[in-house]
């Protein structure tokens, strides 16, 4: 039973680990490897909590879960009693589950792109102020990215044109691009898709805050390779001042709520360096719960 403990411990130790990294502010200095570790903590979390239910249920075989698998499947799961049998359909119905939501919500992200991009077709123009970007005839203020396979739209609207001047406009065009250019939306997405399986849980709701706050601030780092980051910074705050529109579904928006833009801000104007001890563990961390998971799966009992 080794494997299958280790695996239940992993799957408790990653719902614990998620609570403290939803309140966690380090990863604010190293975004990058902040989101990284989100993605490996949700890979781990997924796989240990599928393996602990498979290999409870292949106790009887004493194979682990890959020997397991090829045993029960030879005798028909004869040697399996009523609770195996159950945690061996709940396993099997948590893995179906976890992939229907994800296809389910990149299918319904893809299908509202295709909408927005063929009403953009009939509402929004060119503008030789911003070569390469989209205009959208509203007065309100609006700035976000749709992002695609092939290609990418940039929109703003002309309250946005208004509102910023020529350098803060550059700013948070660069921060849209680098939306783009990065796809933060498919790292958004298996994020949004636990929300869909499990919208009752304030935890996920929590993870996927967090995760959207480091997206953000990882877009604002690369923005300000080519930009000042007081330029960035101060059109945010007149975003935030003129109650910028939401951004329309699959769609990521320079603006997000008011705690989430003062915080970029002071983070733009008093970086903080990473610590140097924590971004080692970090990057450590990564692959050991990326790895890990999945080689218990290969360990006898």
């Amino acid at each position: 039973m080794t494997g299958t403990a280790l695996l239940a411990l992993i799957a408790l130790g990653t719902v614990g680990g998620a609570h403290l990294l939803s309140k966690a502010r380090w990863t604010w200095t190293m975004p990058r490897a902040g989101i990284a570790l989100w993605q490996a903590l949700g890979l781990a979390w997924g796989v240990a909590t599928i393996g602990a239910l498979l290999g409870y249920a292949l106790l009887p075989y004493g194979q682990g879960i890959t020997g397991g698998i090829p045993a029960a499947l030879a005798d028909g799961a004869a040697r399996m009693e009523v609770h195996h049998l159950a945690a061996l359909l709940s396993g099997v119905g948590l893995t179906v589950v976890l992939l229907a939501v994800l296809v389910y919500a990149l299918v319904r992200m893809e299908r509202a792109r295709r909408r927005h991009r063929a009403l953009l077709e009939l509402v929004a123009g060119q503008n030789a102020a911003v070569p390469g970007t989209l205009v959208l005839d509203h007065p309100a203020a609006a700035a976000y990215c749709v992002p695609g396979v092939r290609s990418s739209k940039v929109v703003v609207s002309a309250g946005t044109l208004e509102l910023l001047d020529a350098d803060e406009l550059a700013a948070v065009l660069a921060h849209e691009r680098a939306h783009a250019r990065e796809r933060h939306d498919l790292v958004l997405l298996p994020f949004a898709s636990l929300r869909h399986a499990f919208p009752q849980i304030r935890l996920v709701d929590r993870c996927l805050d967090a995760v959207e706050l480091l997206i953000e601030m990882a877009a604002d780092d690369r923005a300000r390779r080519h930009r000042s980051p007081r330029e960035l910074a101060t059109a945010l705050l007149r975003f935030a001042a003129a109650r910028p529109v939401a951004a329309p579904s699959g769609a990521l928006s320079v603006a997000g709520d008011q705690p989430a833009v003062l915080a970029r801000v002071d983070r733009l104007l008093r970086p903080t360096p990473p610590h140097r001890g924590i971004r080692a563990a970090t990057l450590i961390a990564i692959p050991l719960l990326a790895v890990v998971p999945f080689l218990l799966y290969h360990l006898p009992v």
